[in-house]
């Protein structure tokens, strides 16, 4: 674990970093305020929300804790890019199948499907439900369209002749158009154009971050490094589905060209239902890979990588740096572990559950109503950082660390 001291934990400052997400950030406040008071009642603690100090750079909220009879400050900051997430879904229909085609493309040609596919299959089928989805939304596009061809044909054109044959046309492409429409109208309850779109934000550059991603990773490198220059005692990164991937090069700016106070908070991860194989198996995502490697050895911070078999969309208990093909010698993080949504969920819960797999996504920023040593609140708001925590837990024994990638490459 981290060789920093690890003395208890008074107050703290928490940046999280979302997912690709195109909501605007009050529904992580909201999230945090539901749930943290349903963990408080399960788990016999106290922690309330409060505004944060006017003036502050970015959205987020400010946490009193008591929790094991100890009190604790935590100012709460969403490091926010649903602005880019929005723009990149400006899409019309024509343009979400292009990216499909393009997507799909990269993925099979540089082998990256297949070998994830050997990772966990859950968030591969994941990633391929919206390419099957829009094909059959398509089809059946072109099924109505030319049915509606058909009938126009057979029944208006022996009445109304060229005029009824140009008609039938008109009306076959109007349904095709139409059906098409509905969909992408439908897609709060499909999801389909959505997922696409995630899949084929990452992918657009082969793995590499577009330009504007990596000018607002600047921006959080800087926030971060601010942070530790404060009077606090734990800055806490959080990095949730691809959020974590930001977050590893974001923290392995932070240590390689702003280092970290060595009398300074103690610096911790934590990822949480990460997708970062999606990115880091593709052929242009040296960056990724390089800051995989450095960060995976750094005594400067302490590490922790949940995830949970349950979670279909993450690939659960997969070690990132080595599945990843770049585990350097001496690698110390990340420690992977289980939520164990099977055990840390109720029956009754797990049932109403197990079958919404957005939902299951999201649950390592929600209660438990049989939580185990894995407590989000507890971890963003309790009395002990993220390494003195985790400090004697052993990694999950069913961790997958055999290499899968087949592209290596760092940055240099």
């Amino acid at each position: 674990m981290s060789s920093q001291p690890t003395p208890q934990i008074r107050t703290r400052r928490v940046f999280y970093i979302p997912g690709y997400d195109p909501f605007p950030p009050r529904r992580y406040r909201e999230l945090y305020r539901k749930e943290s008071a349903a963990q408080a009642e399960v788990s016999g603690y106290y922690i309330a929300l409060k505004p944060q100090t006017e003036g502050a750079a970015r959205y987020g909220w400010h946490i009193d804790a008591t929790i094991e009879g100890q009190t604790v400050e935590t100012d709460f900051t969403v490091l926010t890019w649903s602005d880019i997430v929005q723009d990149s879904m400006e899409r019309g229909i024509g343009g979400t199948y292009f990216v499909l085609l393009r997507t799909a493309w990269i993925y099979i040609a540089s082998g990256a499907l297949f070998r994830l596919m050997r990772l966990r299959k859950g968030p591969v089928i994941a990633a391929l439900y919206p390419v099957g989805f829009l094909l059959v939304q398509l089809i059946l596009s072109v099924i109505a369209g030319a049915a509606t061809i058909w009938l126009g044909k057979a029944y208006l054109v022996p009445w109304l002749g060229q005029f009824g044959d140009a008609a039938s046309g008109i009306a076959g492409v109007v349904v095709f158009v139409g059906i098409l429409k509905w969909f992408k109208a439908q897609d709060g309850k499909f999801f389909a154009y959505y997922l696409m779109l995630d899949y084929a934000y990452s992918a657009q550059s082969s793995g590499a971050n577009p330009p504007e991603l990596e000018a607002r990773m600047a921006e959080f490198v800087e926030e971060v490094v601010k942070a530790l220059k404060s009077d606090v005692d734990e800055v806490l990164v959080v990095g949730h589905s691809s959020g974590a991937h930001l977050g590893v090069s974001i923290l392995a700016d932070v240590v390689r060209t702003k280092g970290v106070p060595e009398t300074g908070p103690a610096l911790s991860f934590l990822t949480l239902g990460q997708v970062v194989p999606m990115v880091s198996f593709l052929p242009e995502a040296h960056r990724l890979r390089a800051d995989l490697a450095f960060l995976s050895k750094r005594k400067e911070l302490s590490w922790v990588d949940v995830t949970a078999p349950g979670d279909g969309c993450a690939f659960a208990l997969c070690d990132p740096v080595s599945v990843s093909g770049v585990a350097p010698d001496g690698k110390r993080w990340p420690l992977v572990i289980s939520a164990a949504f099977t055990q840390t969920l109720s029956p009754e819960r797990w049932r109403a559950l197990r079958w919404r797999f957005f939902r299951l996504h999201f649950q390592y920023l929600c209660a438990f109503d049989r939580p185990g040593d894995y407590d989000y609140f507890q971890i963003t708001a309790g009395p002990h950082s993220l390494g003195a925590r985790f400090a004697d837990r052993q990694p999950s024994p069913s961790r997958i660390e055999t290499p899968a990638s087949r592209y290596t490459s760092v940055a240099v």
